[in-house]
Protein backbone atom coordinates (compact mmCIF):
# COMPACT_ATOMS: atom_id res chain seq x y z
CA UNK A 1 0.00 0.00 0.00
CA UNK A 2 1.28 3.73 -0.83
CA UNK A 3 2.25 5.71 2.50
CA UNK A 4 1.99 9.52 1.99
CA UNK A 5 5.45 11.30 2.32
CA UNK A 6 3.62 14.17 3.15
CA UNK A 7 0.98 15.52 5.32
CA UNK A 8 0.76 19.25 5.23
CA UNK A 9 3.24 22.69 3.93
CA UNK A 10 6.02 21.82 6.27
CA UNK A 11 6.51 18.13 5.32
CA UNK A 12 6.26 18.70 1.98
CA UNK A 13 8.83 21.62 2.00
CA UNK A 14 10.97 18.75 4.10
CA UNK A 15 10.27 15.69 1.65
CA UNK A 16 11.26 18.81 -0.89
CA UNK A 17 14.28 19.17 0.13
CA UNK A 18 15.13 16.05 0.48
CA UNK A 19 14.45 15.51 -2.99
CA UNK A 20 16.35 18.93 -4.09
CA UNK A 21 19.70 17.11 -2.41
CA UNK A 22 19.30 13.82 -4.09
CA UNK A 23 19.05 15.47 -8.21
CA UNK A 24 21.92 17.33 -6.89
CA UNK A 25 23.83 14.01 -6.01
CA UNK A 26 22.83 12.15 -9.27
CA UNK A 27 23.68 15.17 -11.16
CA UNK A 28 20.53 16.19 -12.58
CA UNK A 29 21.06 19.89 -11.53
CA UNK A 30 24.22 22.10 -10.36
CA UNK A 31 22.53 24.10 -7.63
CA UNK A 32 19.90 24.53 -5.23
CA UNK A 33 18.57 26.97 -3.81
CA UNK A 34 16.14 27.51 -0.47
CA UNK A 35 15.14 30.76 0.89
CA UNK A 36 13.65 30.42 4.35
CA UNK A 37 11.15 32.88 5.35
CA UNK A 38 8.86 32.59 8.83
CA UNK A 39 5.77 30.35 7.42
CA UNK A 40 6.96 29.29 3.83
CA UNK A 41 10.03 28.56 1.60
CA UNK A 42 10.91 29.80 -1.74
CA UNK A 43 12.72 27.17 -4.44
CA UNK A 44 15.29 28.08 -7.20
CA UNK A 45 16.11 25.75 -9.38
CA UNK A 46 18.43 27.04 -11.75
CA UNK A 47 18.02 26.18 -15.42
CA UNK A 48 20.61 27.62 -18.52
CA UNK A 49 18.38 31.04 -18.97
CA UNK A 50 16.84 31.98 -15.58
CA UNK A 51 15.83 30.96 -12.69
CA UNK A 52 12.19 32.18 -11.16
CA UNK A 53 11.46 31.23 -7.67
CA UNK A 54 8.92 28.48 -6.68
CA UNK A 55 6.27 27.31 -4.63
CA UNK A 56 7.28 23.88 -2.39
CA UNK A 57 4.51 22.76 -4.67
CA UNK A 58 6.38 23.31 -8.16
CA UNK A 59 9.74 22.50 -6.47
CA UNK A 60 8.36 19.45 -5.10
CA UNK A 61 6.48 18.25 -8.72
CA UNK A 62 9.76 19.51 -10.89
CA UNK A 63 12.04 17.69 -8.68
CA UNK A 64 10.12 14.44 -8.27
CA UNK A 65 9.32 14.66 -12.37
CA UNK A 66 13.86 14.79 -12.87
CA UNK A 67 14.22 11.89 -10.16
CA UNK A 68 11.80 9.22 -11.70
CA UNK A 69 13.09 9.59 -15.16
CA UNK A 70 16.71 8.29 -13.86
CA UNK A 71 15.12 5.26 -12.54
CA UNK A 72 13.20 4.69 -15.89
Amino acid sequence: MFEYQFHDEYTLAEVTDKLGKKALELGLIHSFVVRYFADSRQYYIPDEIMSEPLTPEQAYMTLKKLVEQTKL
